[in-house]
């Protein structure tokens, strides 16, 4: 596996799914084909959710095992800040690995907000903590499938809080990434639809405070004289039919939901998040920690492989990414 890239997955929130699917991956004839994987992690957790599922337990020389938290310690599917600690210091791990360039690409596993914020650690999500960390200037999640994709210009905060989020810089800021990163990964101009934040797209200033005129459309228009090929605002409620999914390459919507909610309808099992503007390749499973079904074996781990995948792609492709997006070389 010498001329494979390295990927670093991090485990997730212990008490969640995140386990049995790292063990899964390591079994998985589509990661070994594409990756050098190893976990970040606790083997100890791991050994226990192999034994009680009655799995072969993973090789020791796939795990590095941070020992971050007491095997014992773990309840499955209850949030609990000793698994909330656990989950921040395997992805930090990965993140220092992937920016000292000991691992290609780093692929996290699922983490639990409420078990992050009971241990003191003040980040909404990973989305944040990449951010944070890496010292990103600039920033967005995208998440991609071959059915759809969509970008967020604001994530992990409430409704209340989006419209003060919102810049034209910051949609503008969405747009680039996006745009940069759709044409290295599928080699062409990709094309591109904003959304508007309220109904019918504000109505001409009816509703909300004229959020599409003063900042939506003008960060378009600065996409478009970049020679972006971009579309919009558009009423949320008509933008996901068929007819504009067809003539759409990916989505650029005001809030979390926004684009979650089409995306999960559409492609839950097939998409892959990845964070735009780092200085290293992330990416993620769409999905949360599962706790109603932690440990039972029955996750569904398409997810995750895919999101190794297009690691791996992304890292044995020579891309990086920038302030700007991936970037091809370096």
């Amino acid at each position: 596996m010498a001329n494979l890239p390295r990927i670093a997955i991090t485990m997730g929130d212990p008490a969640g799914v995140g386990p049995e699917l790292c063990l899964r991956l390591l079994r998985d004839e589509r990661v070994q084909a594409v990756s050098d994987p190893v976990i970040v992690g606790d083997r100890g957790v791991l050994n226990r959710v192999a034994q009680h599922l009655g799995w072969p337990r993973p090789d020791p020389a796939r795990i590095v095992d941070l020992q971050a938290i007491p095997a014992e310690a773990v309840e499955p599917g209850r949030v609990a800040a000793v698994c909330g600690k656990a989950a921040y210091i395997y992805v930090t791990h990965a993140i220092t690995e992937a920016c000292a360039g000991r691992v290609d690409a780093i692929c996290t596993g699922p983490i639990n907000k409420e078990s992050l914020h009971a241990a003191g650690i003040p980040f909404p999500g990973h989305t944040e903590i990449l951010a944070e960390l890496t010292k990103a200037k600039r920033s967005c999640m995208m998440l991609t499938s071959e059915t759809i994709t969509c970008s967020l210009v604001t994530v992990h905060v409430g409704y209340a809080a989006v419209p003060g989020l919102l810049s034209r810089e910051r949609i503008r800021d969405t747009i680039e990434l996006t745009a940069d990163a759709l044409q290295r990964l599928r080699g062409r101009k990709p094309r591109l639809l904003v959304c508007g934040l309220n109904p019918h797209a504000g109505e001409h200033g009816l509703f909300g405070d004229r959020e599409e005129e003063r900042l939506i459309a003008p960060a378009i228009a600065d996409a478009r004289a970049q020679g972006i090929e971009v579309d919009g605002p558009l009423p949320p409620d008509t933008a996901f039919l068929p007819k504009h999914r067809r003539a759409t390459d990916a989505y650029v919507c005001m809030y979390h939901d926004q684009g979650l909610i089409p995306l999960k309808a559409l492609a839950f099992e097939e998409a892959v998040n990845v964070t735009l503007g780092l200085p290293i390749v992330r990416t993620s499973v769409d999905h949360g920690t599962a706790f109603d079904i932690a440990w039972q074996g029955v996750a569904d781990g398409s997810s995750f492989v895919r999101a190794v995948e297009l690691a791996s792609r992304l890292a044995a492709g020579g891309y990086r990414s920038t302030g700007f997006g991936l970037q091809v070389g370096g």
